[in-house]
């Protein structure tokens, strides 16, 4: 069989005076941007910070947000948040979403290998010759190995895998913001369960009040004591209390199917769980924000997520840069060839061969690779402006969260002096009224601002509550950019006790 050539010295010398010349031109055009600079943030939070003191829960030691739901004075928030981090869909679509992105960064990177394929054929070939007798047949099989290593001049592969590695960190911590997000709303959903329970309470004990007060006042108006109007005003007013009761139970109701959804735990099994805490908000333990703000925001998953989005765009414009380039790739052919005639029982066998470099120069595509690059050079604009105000709108949400929570504490301690005050005030006036010396008006007044007070002290709690959560949420729920590198996706099915929100 006969050999194929080895190249010739002139091919030889053009390939490498093409080569020179690229890498002449290309010298100073191969300069992807680099990662995105986070906006200028103040040295210093312009909220109060919140402080810590002894009689806190736990000691007042300021906890580590990572186990800070650990640190509640309720064991059943804990369960809750694990139970929903084990089985929620949207984490385990995240889950996925990081197979994907690592299962890319594998095939970016194969492309920076020998790429081996084998071939193989087989024909038979049969002729009738006209004017001689008899035919012609002739038998051919050929197997071999045709190779191809494309020499990575000029960063394709090196940006592509760079863009894929950035993408599957961004989905790592994509999938850590989720856990963080969704450890907060069952958290959320929980404080606020257990202050709806607290006002069924306040509505329970107004609700018989009303009931008793309308009951004598009744009576009395049957016995002349009263008059009519002061009989419908006590109905009236229990009526409404009643009204107001059955709506509150519902809301109650509405927020333990929700919990059910998030927790993806069977309300005959949730149920039983609540019983034991009712009416009883949780109490966190409160922790210390002491660090500058980008020393805060650099542990937001979703700010990690969003700079490593900056950094694919970033290769995404460094592999179309480099397309616009020759390509340089080593190609060779081995393959055993084998071949018979019919008839006259001759055949040949032999090896075929051949290697050498091919060159491959863009000429005219009509702008398209120039497109390519501007096209990636705008995504990485507008990743880079998204990933800036994210960054900025972070800042803000702390600083929110700060503000509500410095408010709710210093409201607290009003709302009980005030809900004190009018329970009093109430209890004074009921009692004028079952001797007969009181007014029923005065008497209805009173509980009206005393059940305003109450609820509202229930409310100021929730709020303080549900403050401390956001700015755990706010602060990223304790995860470090150290922590997107041993993500497993196995965690998605299963959550370490010891690491419930850090994750």
């Amino acid at each position: 069989m006969a050999l194929s050539p080895a190249p010739s010295p002139g091919l030889t010398a053009a390939l490498s005076l093409a080569l020179a010349l690229t890498l002449v031109v290309s010298g100073c055009a191969l300069t992807p941007p680099g990662p995105a600079q986070a906006p200028a943030l103040p040295s210093q939070w312009q909220a109060p910070l919140p402080s810590v003191t002894v009689g806190l829960p736990h000691g007042g030691q300021p906890a580590e947000l990572a186990s800070w739901w650990s640190r509640f004075d309720d064991p059943l928030l804990p369960r809750l948040v694990d139970a929903a981090q084990q089985g929620n869909g949207d984490l385990a679509q995240a889950a996925a979403r990081i197979a994907q992105a690592r299962a890319n960064v594998r095939v970016s990177g194969a492309s920076d290998w020998p790429q081996l394929t084998g071939v193989g054929n087989a024909s038979r070939t049969r002729a009738e010759v006209g004017q001689f007798p008899g035919t012609f047949t002739q038998n051919s099989t050929s197997i071999g190995v045709d190779a191809l290593w494309e020499i990575d001049l000029f960063g394709v592969t090196r940006n592509n895998v760079r863009a894929a590695r950035a993408r599957s960190d961004s989905a790592q911590a994509q999938w850590h913001d989720l856990r963080v997000s969704l450890a907060a709303e069952v958290a959320a959903t929980y404080v606020s369960l257990r202050a709806c329970q607290a006002l069924v309470d306040v509505y329970t004990q107004d609700a018989g009040s009303q009931r008793r007060t309308a009951e004598l006042t009744q009576i009395k108006a049957k016995a002349g004591l009263e008059s009519s109007a002061n009989a419908s005003l006590s109905s009236a007013s229990a009526a409404d209390a009643s009204n107001r009761l059955i709506g509150q139970q519902a809301d109650c109701d509405v927020l333990i199917k929700t919990l059910v959804a998030l927790t993806t735990l069977p309300e005959a099994e949730l149920r039983p769980q609540l019983v034991a805490r009712n009416a009883q908000l949780p109490q966190p333990a409160q922790f210390r924000v002491d660090a500058v703000p980008a020393q805060w925001l650099a542990q937001r998953p979703d700010v990690a997520a969003l700079e490593r989005e900056v950094l694919a765009a970033a290769g995404d414009v460094g592999a179309a840069q480099a397309d616009r380039y020759p390509r340089i790739s080593l190609a060779g052919t081995l393959s055993v060839v084998s071949a018979s005639t019919g008839g006259s029982g001759s055949s040949v066998n032999g090896t075929n061969w051949s290697i050498g470099p091919a060159l491959s120069l863009p000429v005219f595509d009509a702008g398209r690779r120039a497109a390519t690059v501007d096209a990636a050079r705008a995504r990485y604009d507008e990743a880079r402006a998204r990933y800036e105000q994210r960054v900025r709108t972070a800042a803000s949400e702390v600083e929110q969260a700060l503000v509500r929570l410095d408010a709710a504490l210093r409201r607290e301690a009003d709302a009980q002096q005030a809900a004190l005050g009018f329970r009093q005030y109430f209890e004074a006036q009921q009692a004028l009224v079952d001797v007969g010396a009181g007014s029923l008006l005065d008497l209805e007044q009173a509980r009206r601002n005393a059940l305003l007070a109450a609820a509202g002290l229930v409310n100021v709690q929730r709020e303080r509550v549900a403050s401390w959560i956001t700015l755990y949420k706010s602060l990223g729920g304790g995860w470090t950019p150290d922590a997107a590198t041993t993500v497993q996706l196995s965690d998605a099915a299963s959550t370490d006790s010891s690491n419930r929100a850090a994750q």
